[in-house]
Order: C-alpha cells, then structure tokens, then sequence
C-alpha cells in the first residue's frame, strides 16, 4: 500500500507540474502580441529542412525537436506582408543546405512574384548556394553574398542506390512483384544496376526540369542557355567569379546589407522573423472573408491510421486523421470549399484507397481542389484523383501509377546469425508470407495474381475519373512517373498553379466571386501544450520520433556537407 501511495502520489504531481507547464506555455503564447514596428524587414530563411506543414505532435514536437519551418508558414507571411503597410520588404537568406523541392521553389517564386507586383523590395541573401537554390534568388530584386560564399553552379546528376548485392551477402532474397517496368523503386532491391526504363523515366523528368531552369534564368536573369552552360562547365566560382558573371548583384556581408537597408535615423535594420509575423491573424490584415476555404495538408509517406513521425520514414500519413479532417469539413456548414495539399511518394495501398473513397465522397457535396506539392505519385496521386479538380505545379512529380508487392527470405540471414525456427502449418498456404522461404511457383503465380487483379483495378478507377479508356490509362502507368507539365499535357491533371491558385479555383468551382476574400483555414490544426499532453500516447510519441529523426537527419546532413562540399579547412 505504501509503494502504491508513493507512485499514485509522484504520478499526480508529475500530471500537475505537466499541467502547469502546459497553461504556462500557453498563457504565454496568448498573452503576447507582437508588436509590428513600421520599415519593418521580413527575415526568410532557407536552411535545412522545409516541411510543407508542421509536423505531428504540434507544439510538443517543437519543443522537443527545436522549431522547423513550412511551406505554409513562409506563403502565409508573404501573403500577409504584401498587404501589411508596416513591412518595407522582405529578405530570403539562403543556405547551400536548404532542403527544398523544384515545385515548392516554383511556389516560392510565386510569392515572391505577388510581394513585388504590391511595390515591395524582396531581396536574396545567400552564404552558399548550388543550381538548385537558383531559381528561388533568381525571383527576387537583387541577389547579394558575402565575398568568401561557397559557390557551386554545375550540370545536375542523379545517383540511385542499389543494395541487392549487400542483400546476397547477408543472405536475404527479395521475392518481390512490380507493375510494371518504370517501377523503380524495386529495383533498390532486386537489380545492381537501373534498368533501361527507369532511366528512361529519370531523362524525360530531369528534361523537363531543366528547360524550366533555363527558362526561369533567361527570363529573370538574362542569361541564355549557353551561357548557362559556360557558366555550368567553370562549376566553381569565387563571389567576385559570380559577381562578374552575373550570377550576383554584390558582394555583401549580411551586416553591411542590414546597414544599407536600414533608414536614416535607426541605429540598425528592424527586421521581422518568420515565426513572430506567423502570429498576426490574416483578419487582421483585411484578408479574411465570411466564407470559408478549408486547406487539408496530407505530408508524408502513407502508412498506419493516425498521422505520426516514423524515426526512419520521417513524417507518416494515416488514412484515419485524414479521412477525419475531410468529414468534418464535409459536415461544416460555412466550409464553401476544399484545398487538399498533397506531398506524398505513396505507400500503402489500401490506406491510399480509403483516403482516396472519401476524397471523392467529399468531392460529390462541395468543391475539392488537389494542390500538389513536390511529390503526389503512387499512392500520393491515388488519394488525389477523385477530387473535383487538380492542380500542380509545372516541376511538381505525379503519376507512378503501379504497385510493388511481396516479400523478404529472410533465412539466409537467420543462418548467419544462428537463429532457427520450428513451423507448423495447417491448410493450404498457410506459410505464404513466411519470410524463411521463397515462393513456391504455386504461391508466386497466386501473388501475381492478386496483385495484378487489384492494380487493374485501381486503373480502370483512374481511367474512369480521368475521363480515359484503359488502354489509355494504362499507357500512362506502369511505374512511369512525370513533371506537373508533363501530367496536363498527358491528361493526369487539370491545370498548373500554387495553393494561391488553387483558392482562386476553389472559389470559382464554389461559386464565391473572384473579389470576395475569404478566411483560408488549415487542418489538421496545430495542437497547442495542453492538448498535446492530453492527447496521450499519439502526440508524444510524434514529438519523441520526430526528436530522433530530425537529430539523426541533420547530423547526417552536416557530416555529408562537411565531407562533399568545396569547403578550406582550416586545420593544423
């Protein structure tokens, strides 16, 4: 009884000191109100990890993994600061280590397009920076760096891993079923080397990419495709080399850029960040409206029910958290219509399906308007292609419509190590999926079957919605995978355009005139400290994984950095 009383007695007082952090927090988090001085500048910074929305596990993940920020957060403030007569303009500090996609760039751009056109200065500041960060400074006013910049401008290469000889040494046998030739992703698995389809499908997406990338330098910096490729072929520049090609406008320290921009009479630059201006409302700013846009982020690979943080997948997609957020937005009365945000490689199949069901239930009561963000393929275009209408963006990567199934022998490696298992078994393929044996022919050609059956299914739904015959869908599967461009000229999609977009389609398909503003609201919401602890093993357990991947991640990141960049290292 006394050791009961003891653990009853430390457990309550733990739930009161978490209780007391909580309101204290979130006391906190209430009762401050930024205070937005004029002239002010919007500090945008672009290293490491750009998630499209925040992660599972709401606050308690920030406090446990640090603050991390979206792709939301960052269009939300652009949008704000556009309109908002106290920010003077805006300044993107970029990193060689940011971790953005070309689409969510591309949407970047745009932004940065819409705070120009109000008559508002946005400036790229840049210690490092590759091809890929390019097109992003390329959108702003003028590019500046400090003059020891790290400065990589080169050609772009793909390298695809393989470890189906690591698994021959270990013992293990994929026994594995693809549909059908540019499923690549098998082949980590079960080829040493790409196949001559997968690299096929690797050319025509990297193609594409790059057109758009000489484009978007032609078009913003007046430098043609063959001075790109001259500038590609020197690869390795100094900032006075970049500067005197023309890939900078000045050499800058970030201390001086602040003292340039800074008035007359301020001791230094007022300047604004991120997660400070997230706090001023949209209302307050005169861009709400009395109708209302739901926007349903669906990040991550497709696994589970709930959403949550895999320490080795990262964040994870659960066909039940998503299904939630659609049915009450279906339900709720003063939602007019629906953005569904989708940045996703795929996974399971059968969780892809039931999201998929009730995107198109939804789809039959009020408008549902796909967003594609960097990645909706696989299973990430199977829960988007029952919807009212689809958008992506022109380097957005969708399609992938194919299916890989099957299994591991695992006993290879059981022998290795020693370890033995005793079966019994009872009825026909009672060991089907038993991970110490290969199919038998039996077995596989029944495997095949069904998968086949099942695909063939999925396929003639996308045919149907798609408005196409079999045939033509079917040319458009198989594994093959395409740029956002490339899925409107092939018919996989309804139009190119951002979340801005996708609003304006969203109203159009509501019926809600173009110049009627209205309050965008986003799901799944983000829980505050109390919520996050009353939500019980799901949100910890978000906030613990996403800790350990994010840790391991960026330490990864930094050594690879380290041991890949053009870096002087000053050692003795």
């Amino acid at each position: 009884m006394k050791h009961f009383l003891h653990s009853f007695l430390g457990t309550v007082c733990a739930v009161i000191v978490l209780l007391m952090l909580a309101f204290g927090i979130g006391s906190c988090a209430v009762g401050k109100k930024p205070k937005i001085h004029d002239d002010s500048w919007l500090i945008v910074e672009m290293n490491g990890d750009l998630l499209e929305y925040h992660p599972p596990g709401g606050i308690m993940s920030e406090i446990t993994g640090g603050d991390v920020e979206t792709l939301t957060r960052i269009l939300g403030n652009l949008e704000k600061a556009a309109v908002d007569d106290r920010i003077a303009g805006v300044i993107f500090k970029v990193s060689y280590q940011s971790a953005a996609g070309f689409a969510t760039i591309g949407e970047l751009r745009d932004a940065i397009g819409r705070v120009r056109a109000s008559g508002k200065k946005v400036y790229g500041w840049a210690e490092s920076f590759s091809v890929k960060e390019y097109p992003l400074l390329a959108a702003c006013d003028a590019i500046y760096a400090p003059p020891a910049a790290y400065i990589e401008f080169r050609g772009v290469s793909m390298q695809m891993m393989h470890v189906k000889n690591a698994l021959d040494k270990l013992g293990i046998r994929p026994n594995v079923h693809k549909i059908k030739d540019y499923k690549s992703a098998a082949e980590l698995v079960t080829e040493a080397y790409s196949s001559e389809p997968a690299k096929e499908n690797r050319r025509w997406l990297m193609n594409d990419i790059l057109d758009e990338f000489h484009y978007v330098l032609q078009n913003d910096r007046g430098l043609d495709r063959t001075k790109v490729e001259e500038l590609m072929q020197h690869a390795l520049f100094t900032g006075q080399e970049a500067l005197d090609a023309g890939l900078v406008d000045g050499l800058k320290y970030w201390d001086e850029l602040e003292a340039e921009l800074k008035q007359a009479d301020e001791d230094e630059l007022t300047t604004l960040s991120q997660s400070t201006y997230a706090e001023i409302e949209p209302g307050k700013l005169g861009l709400n409206g009395d109708r209302k846009i739901a926007v349903i982020h669906a990040q991550g690979t497709i696994i589970g029910r709930k959403n949550g943080v895999n320490p080795m997948l990262g964040i994870t997609m659960g066909h039940e958290s998503i299904i939630a957020e659609f049915r009450r937005a279906r339900l709720d009365e003063d939602v007019a219509a629906i953005v569904f945000r989708v940045d996703s490689g795929g996974g399971d199949a059968l969780g892809s399906d039931l999201m998929g069901h009730e995107v198109g239930v939804t789809a039959g009561v009020k408008p549902v308007v796909v967003s594609m963000v960097d990645v909706a393929a696989s299973g990430g275009y199977h829960i988007a292609y029952r919807s009212s209408h689809i958008l992506a963006d022109p380097m957005s990567i969708a399609g992938s419509i194919g299916s890989i199934n099957g299994k591991f022998n695992m006993k290879g490696l059981y022998d290795k190590l020693g370890i033995t298992y005793d079966t019994l078994e009872f009825g026909p393929m009672a060991s089907l999926d038993s991970d110490l044996r290969d199919y038998t022919p039996e077995e596989k050609a029944r495997v095949e079957e069904d998968h086949w059956a099942g695909f063939n299914a999925w396929l003639q739904d996308v045919a149907d919605h798609r408005d196409m015959t079999f045939e033509q869908a079917e040319k458009l599967a198989h594994g093959r995978v395409f740029t956002g461009r490339q899925a409107l000229e092939n018919g996989l999609i309804d139009g190119l355009g951002d979340m801005a977009r996708a609003i304006e389609v969203a109203k159009e398909m509501a019926e809600i005139p173009a110049d009627e503003m209205v309050t965008v609201e986003h799901f799944p919401k983000k829980s505050g400290p109390l919520q996050a602890i009353l939500g019980g093993d799901d949100a910890a357990s978000a906030a613990v994984n996403w800790l350990i991947y994010r840790s391991a991640r960026d330490k990864a990141a930094e050594t690879m950095a380290i041991l890949a960049a053009r870096k002087d290292l000053l050692v003795d």
